[in-house]
């Protein structure tokens, strides 16, 4: 009888088959300086085609039909600068007819600006469609209308931007884009890009994911602050909120769509969002150090807005003597304009700490007092007389029943009756009160002058105790001893 000639494994210590099984870890590792053999090929591949557009280009500006699309160039570029006057001088107009935060100004804006080139690539096409009508070459009208294209879109996109290197950047890479894709360039240097970086880990740059997060970024930056401002403006526009009510939305709508703007472009970069947990640690105690008096603003703005004890429109004097017009009420500060037309930003914090007077809280009329003084001996009906036609002939005063002006006799002053005329004002005089206070005066001096009412000055009598010799001096130069 045969046996089982199977060999059974050896045993194994407990937990020996378990440590064998286990895959050994292997350590990544980190080439920074190899670069695959496919992105020479690419880079090959685009100087080739370099040399032969070089040589299709030489051969081509030596050809008769490059002399007539060049001709039809400058035609369209003539002709179309003068077709484009009309339209251009229209969207200025209507541009300026509106509010440079308003959204429509920013499209009449921007649609001025590209008059000028819609028009000469309308002709280009044109003449594009004529030249192969009539079996000629227009493939540099096809160029130069496609780039024009590029222009048009790049200008309309980077019209609203502020002027600087950034736009200028901006406008550069997009146009150059567009030209490498209109001369067939595109495919064959994002291929190279691609395949030129650097493995780190288990993850790959390459460059072509770092320029386009890069672009990414910057384009989800531009697009929320647009977004913001036009959410902005038109929720000031709106008949159906508030003046506050509208300007503090369209702060929370701007913020709001900027935070978003920055969450996308974190994350087109790469970045990990749960890194920012920490961040927020770090934000809540600055909070309680350095940001204290930016969130105490950012809070008493708030509680400003929605108590409504100063709003835009209101005429207000601060602790510090300082009186404006509130035109904005932002979340960190107030903007007050004075009377001199001098632009004041007020912490909103001051607002809630120290005392304000509004003037214009409820009942925007007040009682004004002007003081005045006549001599001894006048007549008060005269006087009374004199000061109601003073109050009379200023614009100011409110003539409504239950505030007609009154003169007050208010004092026995050293050397004069001192008075007042006492005058409501009419609403747009709040506002006002240097021009008012020099008004009253004006048509007081006038009346007193009108009733030959003198306006004392200070007297003094001087009394002698023991008799002296006192010599005068005259004004004709006699001097006189008593």
């Amino acid at each position: 009888m045969k046996q089982d000639q199977t060999t059974s494994p050896a045993p194994q210590p407990d937990g020996a088959s378990e440590t064998a099984a286990a895959p050994v870890p292997v350590q990544p590792e980190v080439d920074l300086n190899a670069v695959p053999l496919e992105a020479e090929q690419d880079l090959q591949s685009v100087m080739d085609s370099l040399q032969v557009w070089f040589a299709d280009a030489v051969e081509t500006l030596l050809s008769a039909s490059t002399l007539w699309q060049a001709l039809a160039i400058l035609a369209a570029v003539g002709l179309g600068w003068i077709i484009s006057r009309r339209p251009s001088h229209y969207m200025k107009a209507k541009r300026d007819s509106r509010d440079s935060t308003d959204i429509l100004y920013r499209i009449y804006n921007a649609l001025a600006g590209v008059m000028w080139p819609v028009c000469v690539v309308v002709l280009l096409w044109i003449a594009m469609f004529a030249f192969r009508s009539a079996e000629q070459p227009a493939g540099i009208l096809r160029i130069v209308a496609s780039l024009t294209n590029a222009a048009i879109i790049v200008r309309l996109l980077t019209r609203n931007m502020e002027e600087g290197p950034l736009r200028t950047l901006i406008a550069l890479l997009a146009w150059g884009v567009a030209a490498l894709y209109i001369l067939e360039w595109l495919n064959p240097l994002t291929s190279a890009l691609e395949n030129t970086g650097v493995t780190i880990g288990a993850s790959r740059i390459t460059v072509m994911k770092v320029i386009t997060s890069f672009v990414l970024a910057i384009g989800a930056l531009w697009i929320g602050r647009i977004a913001g401002d036009a959410a902005q403006s038109q929720l000031k526009s709106s008949k159906k909120l508030t003046p506050s009510m509208s300007g503090l939305l369209g702060q929370v709508a701007k913020i709001g769509l900027m935070i978003l703007a920055v969450y996308i472009a974190l994350t087109s970069v790469g970045i990990d969002m749960a890194a920012f947990a920490v961040l927020g640690g770090a934000i809540g105690v600055g909070i309680g150090f350095g940001l204290q008096s930016i969130f105490s603003n950012f809070i008493s703005g708030i509680i400003i807005l929605f108590e409504k004890s100063i709003k835009v429109g209101d005429f207000i004097e601060l602790q510090s003597g300082v009186n404006g017009q509130v035109r904005e009420i932002n979340i960190r500060s107030t903007l007050v304009t004075t009377n001199d037309s001098v632009d004041i930003l007020v912490p909103n914090e001051e607002f809630i700490k120290a005392q304000v007077i509004n003037w214009t809280l409820r009942d925007p009329r007040r009682r004004l007092r002007v003081s005045f003084g006549v001599a001894y001996g006048t007549d008060k009906e005269t006087v009374k007389k004199a000061g109601l036609e003073a109050a009379d002939a200023v614009e100011w005063t409110e003539r409504s029943e239950g505030h007609e002006p009154s003169v007050w006799l208010v004092e026995f002053g050293d050397s004069s009756l001192n008075y007042e005329l006492v005058v409501w004002l009419i609403d747009e005089a709040v506002k006002r009160p240097g021009r008012v206070k020099a008004d009253y005066n004006w048509a007081i001096h006038t009346a007193l002058a009108k009733y030959n009412l003198e306006i004392p000055f200070p007297q003094r009598d001087i009394n002698i105790r023991q008799p002296a010799e006192i010599t005068v001096r005259m004004a004709d130069g006699a001097e006189k001893a008593s």
